[in-house]
């Protein structure tokens, strides 16, 4: 008995020994390795990172946890309020709806100015995301300066107490420099407090930039408003030729045409606002981006296209043809914003490099042929390179003239989600709109079987008007009024309700479209 306790004492201390060691090595695997990865619970959002060894852009998933945000090749965690400085110097991490040739020009010049050395700042990280996602970036700690989206964007961010005031003496000097108001709009948005928190970097209005070649291969009318790229002649190339005569982007992926949408709302009233965007759809090639339409344009696919000014000008440069016409009486003179962001780790440095935006210096980018954008600061036209661009000095002196609208970014935001859905829904993803505006203008230019009076009276009913649908929410019906897509927007949080809306739209758009073919084949 004592040998065999004796063995199954020994046994036992050996397996505990050996459990013990087992435990040991698989917590030095664990420590070793590092923490297990959090768990992704949604899909991770896509973005544009403008690395600092390269100037080309590259694509990452970013997946964002309550701690930390992981970009492959570039880890950050969100700090402290502090302007502790890194002793290896400054890192700026800059938001931005910008394309990759400004940010890239931007942070090439910069990193060799006066500035950037005296605030030792080493390095400009810039990263380009959707703006819906912008409020969440900023509030992890992933941002210093936001930079380029318009106002309404920055506006929204302001609201939200996302901005931090300008308040260095630096940027308040060169803040002097850029009017405060422009055709009737603000270049600076002031707070309460007296305080400024964003400042316009560039200027721009929205208009249309026409190919002359195309208009009279076409044989169509010079637009000078909207509502002239909305006529039936527009159409006529649809039945002609197989295809339309002008390009405007999707909504939902252009903020600047988005822009557009609101002021020919704002300018033309809700009801009479959703009939010339209609028909603008109706003849155009509705293209993915902004880019897209102005490329359009420029290779001589369509006559005109709605474009921001700057896109125009670069349209000019690029083919002789093209022109940029600002609507009469219904455009809009945007500032286009630079701000900090409330929760910035180098406060100092983060105005250091919007100063140098917002200085002769920095504005330069702007000039540059590939760029073409308006500056806000006209100190810039007395540099050597302003001085070689009377043609962009010359239009900066035409928009001083404009008178914008009167214009509300409060009432563009209490809607803006909701007609972004509402042009998808409606003008997008009915299968039967194109054809049904088609037939129409058949009937009234190349069959001559209705009067003009019955066409407006068709398509009035048939198309422009505001849609009645079922509400997805409250199961009932409605008509997108605008006090109804002020009600929508409050509830369009989540791409699944925002899918779910789309839908309902687009069911009852193309009930709508197949109501009017069927009346006007029996004709």
């Amino acid at each position: 008995m004592s040998y065999r306790y004796a063995l199954s004492r020994t046994m036992a201390i050996s397996i505990i020994v050996i459990v013990a060691i087992a435990l040991i090595g698989a917590v030095s695997v664990l420590m070793l390795r590092g923490p297990a990865a959090p768990v992704q619970t949604t899909p991770a959002p896509t973005y544009t990172v403008t690395t600092p060894l390269t100037t080309a852009t590259q694509t990452y998933q970013q997946t964002i946890t309550q701690t930390t945000d992981v970009v492959i090749g570039i880890t950050t965690t969100p700090t402290p309020q502090t302007t502790t400085q890194a002793q290896q110097g400054i890192v700026l991490r800059i938001l931005s709806r910008h394309p990759t040739n400004i940010l890239d020009m931007a942070r090439n010049a910069f990193l060799k100015s006066d500035l950037a050395k005296r605030y030792g700042i080493v390095d400009i990280r810039t990263v380009v995301v959707d703006a819906t996602v912008w409020p969440d970036f900023i509030r992890r700690g992933n941002a210093d300066v936001l930079w380029g989206g318009g106002p309404t964007l920055f506006d929204s961010l302001y609201i939200n107490n996302l901005l931090a005031p300008l308040d260095s003496e630096l940027v308040l000097s060169v803040a002097r420099d850029i009017p405060d108001r422009i055709g009737g709009s603000p270049m600076k948005r002031v707070g309460s407090d007296g305080k400024i928190y964003w400042i316009a970097a560039a200027i721009s209005s929205f208009g249309i930039t026409i190919n002359n070649d195309v208009i009279k291969q076409f044989n169509l009318p010079v637009p000078s408003t909207w509502e002239d790229l909305g006529k039936p002649e527009y159409g006529t190339t649809l039945y002609m030729y197989k295809k339309p005569s002008v390009a405007i982007a999707q909504l939902s992926r252009s903020t600047s045409t988005t822009r557009m949408a609101e002021i020919i709302l704002q300018a033309y009233g809700w009801e009479k606002g959703w009939e010339v965007l209609a028909y603008i759809a109706a003849n155009s090639d509705i293209k993915s981006g902004s880019e897209d339409a102005r490329n359009a344009v420029i290779n001589g696919e369509v006559a005109a296209a709605l474009t921001i000014d700057f896109y125009g000008y670069t349209a000019m440069n690029q083919n002789p043809a093209t022109r940029y016409i600002v609507p009469e009486g219904a455009t809009v003179i945007n500032g286009d914003p630079i701000a900090m962001a409330y929760n910035t780790r180098y406060k100092e440095a983060a105005q250091a490099f919007i100063a140098w935006v917002l200085s002769p210096e920095g504005q330069k980018i702007w000039l540059d042929p590939s760029i073409n954008r308006m500056p806000a600061n006209p100190k810039v036209f007395d540099t050597p390179e302003g001085a070689k661009r009377p043609d962009l000095k010359n239009s900066y002196q035409q928009t001083l003239s404009l008178r914008s609208i009167n214009f509300s970014d409060d009432e563009a935001l209490s809607y803006e989600t909701a007609i972004q859905v509402y042009f998808d829904g409606a003008f997008v993803d009915p299968p039967s709109f194109k054809l049904a505006w088609q037939a129409l203008v058949a009937k009234l230019l190349r069959d001559k079987t209705i009067t003009r009076e019955h066409f407006q009276e068709l398509a009035t009913k048939y198309i422009g008007s505001p849609l009645e649908f079922t509400d997805p929410v409250s199961g009932q019906k409605i008509v997108f009024t605008k006090e109804n897509a002020q009600k929508i927007n409050s509830l369009l949080k989540d791409q699944s309700l925002i899918d779910t809306y789309r839908a309902a739209i687009a069911k009852a758009a193309e009930s709508r479209y197949q109501e009017l073919l069927k009346i006007l084949s029996s004709m």
